[in-house]
């Protein structure tokens, strides 16, 4: 039995954590209330866990407690992605908090480590829902240290932990509605369990599978975008990741100011370097990335190096414009949907929305892609909020003014506001704001199970409408369903329907559905755009 644990021991147990997690992720993102194919928590937990265990493998093991969670929780601040992952982050912050001050802790230390994580992690939510990852953690976590004393081993804080974990997952259906409706319990309080239950096996010397990192879903390069007769326009994306040596720096002493000058000096720009330890991490824009590792390796050895030509690399990044009042990021995805969004002035696209949630720190590159001191962000997806406004929290270099677009819809929305005549930030922010409540948005998309919601009998295959985070409608056809959508609404009220057609929409199926709005609602304005979004046949705003 462990009366005390060290660094060495909690960095196994962390891998084992993310090792039984990665066993069932799908299993977690199939607890989905709607029966939708963009189920992410799963995945989003996992690839911030991923940015955590990168910083541990990258410093070793061999260190205190204190060490190993300060990397371990750096990494998970920056790899945060999706709600789930950003407040499992801010558990892990919290935790750190305590443990930070430890070469070792006991039972008493640890519990008190995770009463810290209570307080953190529901700090960072503005409203905390309860019966959700939030409740099992801090059920738990009290249950857990009411039980120890001074004679307690770890092994009895996380037997007590687990026990009331359990529980409490189980009761999240009878805490909200929503969930027992769908038959489903929370998936980022399941999510959290399959973790704290790893590191648990590998505490007590059980087997857990081996951990394989989970990997970004990869985008075909198009080669053709540059030819023999192109020019370089846009320089590399160059990301490395080093290992300050003894025998060419001080790595304790070592200020990474001295990389950002050096790196300004050979024209680097859109640098974000950051020191851990004796580990440096680098994303730099450069038209010679050779100058730039050469340079790095004055200093130590590469552990990561990627290089990427931007011309025809698919990270959503463009030329920084300088002098401007404010910028503007989105968040969005579809090839269809980046242009119009880039046509309507968004001056940055941050790759992502359902199932692929953009990280805290890709935020913190778009950030710093931008030249002006405020920057206006639309997350465009309620899933992806909460990366961006940690990522505000943790940059100092402009002021941040996230507007709460919950879709691409609403997204669509506030832009269509921005004029070259306003210039007024708060003018611009406040109008935006106030276009997200007026939105009817809705998407469709095709239900992967049979499931009961909203009065409505969904079999799996059905076409379903989603309207204002409601299922409305499901029917036979995608069609069917935005018809069927558009009949639970008033339209003597509005004047414009925008639809955004999905990759996978045939052409004369498209073409089938906006006559048919078109007769039946012959005085609303249709606007139809290519989309080029994946799962979601139409995505509809009604205005």
């Amino acid at each position: 039995m462990n009366s005390v644990i060290n660094g060495k021991e909690l960095a196994k147990m962390l891998l084992g954590g993310v090792s039984l997690l990665s066993e069932h992720a799908q299993e977690v993102n199939d607890l989905n209330v709607f029966p939708v194919p963009d189920g992410d928590t799963g995945t989003n937990m996992m690839k911030t866990l991923e940015g955590g265990i990168s910083q541990i493998s990258a410093r070793g093991e061999n260190e205190s407690i204190a060490d190993v969670s300060k990397s371990f929780s750096h990494g998970m601040l920056l790899g945060a992605r999706g709600n789930s992952g950003v407040i499992l982050s801010q558990i892990f912050a919290g935790i750190n908090e305590e443990l930070s001050k430890h070469e070792r802790v006991d039972a008493i230390a640890l519990s008190k480590a995770f009463q810290s994580g209570i307080k953190k992690s529901y700090g960072a939510v503005q409203n905390p829902t309860e019966g959700t990852i939030l409740t099992v953690f801090r059920e738990a976590t009290e249950y857990a240290s009411a039980g120890i004393d001074e004679s307690s081993t770890i092994e009895d804080f996380f037997k007590r932990h687990i026990y009331q974990a359990q529980i409490s997952l189980n009761r999240t259906k009878e805490i909200l509605p929503v969930l027992q409706e769908a038959d489903v319990v929370d998936s980022g309080a399941a999510g959290y369990l399959y973790i704290i239950m790893g590191m648990y096996r590998v505490l007590t010397g059980q087997a857990v599978g081996e951990y394989i990192a989970m990997q970004s879903p990869q985008t075909a390069v198009d080669i053709d975008a540059f030819t023999k007769d192109s020019t370089l326009e846009f320089g590399y994306c160059t990301e490395f990741l080093l290992r300050l040596t003894t025998n060419k720096v001080d790595p304790d002493s070592f200020e990474i100011d001295t990389v950002r000058k050096r790196l300004e000096d050979v024209g680097g720009e859109s640098i974000v370097a950051y020191k851990e330890g004796d580990i440096v991490k680098v994303h730099v824009h450069t038209f010679n990335p050779g100058s730039v590792l050469n340079l790095a390796q004055e200093y130590g050895e590469f552990l990561t190096v990627k290089v990427e030509n931007m011309s025809i690399s698919h990270t959503g990044e463009k030329k920084k414009k300088a002098n401007k009042p404010f910028s503007v990021i989105a968040v969005a995805t579809g090839e269809g949907m980046c242009r119009l969004f880039c046509g309507l002035g968004a001056d940055q696209i941050v790759a992502g929305g359902q199932c692929v949630n953009p990280s805290t720190e890709e935020f913190i590159k778009a950030f710093d892609m931008c030249e002006s001191e405020n920057i206006i962000v639309l997350p465009n997806n309620k899933n992806v909020f909460l990366a961006a406004k940690q990522a505000s929290e943790l940059y100092g270099k402009a002021k941040i003014h996230i507007i709460p677009t919950k879709n691409l819809m609403q997204g669509y929305g506030a832009l269509s506001l921005l004029s070259p005549g306003i210039t007024d930030v708060d003018v611009i922010v406040e109008s935006m704001n106030g276009a997200c409540e007026g939105i009817i948005d809705c998407e469709i998309t095709r239900a992967v199970r049979a499931v009961s919601l909203n009065g409505q009998r969904v079999k799996a295959g059905d076409y379903i409408a989603i309207s204002q985070g409601e299922l409305v409608a499901s029917r036979k056809s995608a069609n069917e369903a935005v018809l069927a959508m558009l009949m639970t609404i008033d339209m003597d009220e509005y004047e414009i329907v925008s639809l955004f057609v999905g990759k996978d929409v045939p052409n004369e199926m498209r073409v089938e559905l906006t006559e048919q709005i078109k007769e039946i609602y012959p005085d609303i304005e249709l606007l139809v755009y290519e989309g080029g979004q994946e799962i979601y046949d139409y995505l509809i705003a009604v205005e």
